[in-house]
């Protein structure tokens, strides 16, 4: 740029510049005077363009400092979140199994049964024998858990707790009583017995007993004695759960 002015300072002033117009004259010297404040001009214009420059460092390190922060706020926010979800899908899985626990725990604490001696045909009378006779009754009108056996005339507990079971027998008259024993396994419990020689008769009880899981409950025919039951039921076996313990 000085170069420049210069050597429009020296067509000024050289012999050259006799050759010049008035007008050609007057143009190199608005020239001369529009080049001179130039350095100045270009100065001031790099200091501001360094402080500019400063001022957006600055500002991009900032930018940088805040996306540094964001990106470490989203990870925790991120992880945390991570977190919350591995809670929310274990305490899922948990209240899963607990919910199929009690599911399980429910079907486990329906039970109950009712039969009649009869299964099929008009009447039956059973006896009499000179010993105790398992008896099995065959006609099954509710067997919820399938705990009893329709086929062996046992009922095998479920589950530990506590069981109330009731039964009824009948005779048609005669020389025989009729009577039946309540037993848990070997152990005798309780006898429902009645004897009417000269007309029908029936006699009945129950018991409430503790049960351990593969307990067995049945009914045995008194020895001497007889048994009967026709379409109307009158010979019956039923027991139920309680509650468990």
């Amino acid at each position: 740029m000085k170069t420049t002015v210069m050597f429009l300072l020296c067509l000024l002033a050289g012999s050259d510049s006799k050759n010049l117009t008035e007008a050609e004259k007057e143009v190199l010297a608005q020239q001369v005077e529009y080049l001179q404040p130039c350095p100045l001009d270009i100065h001031a214009v790099l200091r501001e363009m360094a402080a500019s420059l400063a001022v957006q460092k600055e500002e991009i390190k900032s930018l940088q400092r805040q996306n540094t922060e964001n990106l470490e706020k989203l990870n925790t926010e991120s992880t945390q979140l991570r977190k919350q979800l591995q809670e929310q899908v274990t305490n899922l899985e948990k209240q899963k199994t607990e919910t199929d626990q009690l599911k399980q725990q429910l079907q486990v604490k329906q039970v109950a049964f009712s039969t009649s001696l009869l299964g099929e045909g008009h009447s039956v009378t059973l006896g009499p024998f000179n010993t105790h006779t398992p008896l099995i009754f065959k006609r099954v009108f509710t067997n919820i858990g399938n705990a009893y056996s329709p086929h062996t005339g046992i009922f095998t507990a479920p589950v530990k707790g506590v069981y109330n079971f009731e039964w009824c027998i009948s005779a048609g008259g005669g020389p025989n009583p009729t009577g039946a024993v309540l037993y848990r396994n070997s152990e005798l419990i309780s006898i429902a017995y009645e004897h009417q020689p000269s007309h029908f008769s029936s006699g009945s009880n129950a018991a409430t007993l503790l049960l351990q899981p593969g307990d067995q409950v049945f009914l045995r025919q008194w020895v001497n004695s007889q048994i009967f039951d026709n379409g109307n039921h009158h010979t019956t076996f039923s027991g139920h759960l309680v509650f468990t313990m």
